[in-house]
């Protein structure tokens, strides 16, 4: 396995326009591919990032035009946060208020400042402040100063009744290990990872069950390479008889998917070959890109897409 750690987290969305506005507006975050669902062609794919489109920096969605509200519950990723320089931690502030985004009060967690809010389909985001990554790779778009620019995933925070069962699956799978407790909330981390290296589990016990739709996340994704992955699953099935599914490829990277005990949907997902498979890098997320089998039907699908201007 060459790499722990998140590799990207997945959500469903509403309006594919106001979705893209946010991100990349208010955000300030790369779109670094344009595609569509693969078992859904009428929708949108949109896949947000650094630069490069590096594996940890990525959040992508599903966004359907008429998609009813979901409700963040138990065996749901209930937030997903960002890394911000420490010293950011001001001008997002500002930025947030002045782009009318209401968030909420900062408030520490495990040691680190984080400011949180939620996208317009209600969403909830964290920016966590990190100490010493001012160096990082960032994207600049959109008026964000590259000093204060996102600099990839930093956690997502699963809801779950409890915490044992996932973390069984984090620690002896997936790479990350036990490193605190702050109350109800338990978090692992992937040693070295660059980017996504954390996973918290907020530990509710019998609570009310989230419902799948706009605004809630659909699964979140963990690195491995070939030799890694395959490894992981025989390992799932084997030794935890968990089912997993075949490979499946995805154009930019190949994933094996499957439901950890608490009953989030996750994935383990290569990185190769990159979202520069397809466009150069300078031109990441400029061109509608479509799978091998839906490109004889191209003008179809493009008239059927919702205008993004």
């Amino acid at each position: 396995m060459s790499q722990a750690g998140i590799h990207h987290v997945t959500a469903i969305a509403g309006r594919a326009a106001r979705n893209i506005d946010f991100y990349t507006k208010t955000l300030g975050m790369r779109l670094v591919k344009k595609t569509v669902n693969f078992d859904d062609p009428g929708t949108y794919h949109f896949y947000y990032g650094d630069e490069a489109g590096q594996p940890g920096t990525i959040l992508t969605f599903f966004p359907w035009e008429h998609a009813v509200p979901g409700r963040v519950g138990v065996g749901e990723t209930e937030e997903t946060s960002f890394r911000i320089p420490q010293s950011a931690v001001g001008y997002w502030t500002h930025r947030l208020l002045e782009k009318g985004v209401e968030a909420d009060r900062a408030e520490r967690r495990f040691g680190e400042t984080a400011i949180t809010f939620k996208d317009p389909d209600g969403m909830r985001i964290a920016l966590v402040a990190v100490p010493g990554i001012e160096d990082e790779i960032g994207w600049t778009g959109n008026g964000v100063p590259i000093e204060s620019a996102i600099r990839g995933v930093h956690s997502v925070d699963l809801l779950l009744k409890e915490a044992a069962p996932t973390g069984e699956i984090l620690t002896d799978v997936l790479g990350f290990k036990e490193v605190g407790r702050d109350g109800s909330t338990v978090r692992f981390a992937a040693e070295g990872a660059p980017y996504g290296g954390v996973v918290d589990i907020h530990e509710v016990g019998d609570f009310l069950r989230g419902r799948s739709g706009a605004g809630t996340v659909h699964h979140v994704a963990f690195r491995a390479d070939e030799a890694g992955q395959a490894a992981m699953a025989a390992k799932l099935r084997g030794e935890h008889r968990m089912r997993t599914t075949d490979q499946v490829d995805r154009d930019y990277f190949r994933s094996v998917y499957f439901r950890e005990p608490g009953g989030v949907l996750f994935e383990i997902a290569t990185d190769d070959p990159g979202f520069a498979v397809d466009e150069p890098l300078a031109s990441l997320g400029g061109a509608l890109k479509l799978p091998k089998n839906y490109e004889p039907f191209r003008s179809e699908i493009e008239a059927k897409l919702p205008e993004l201007a």
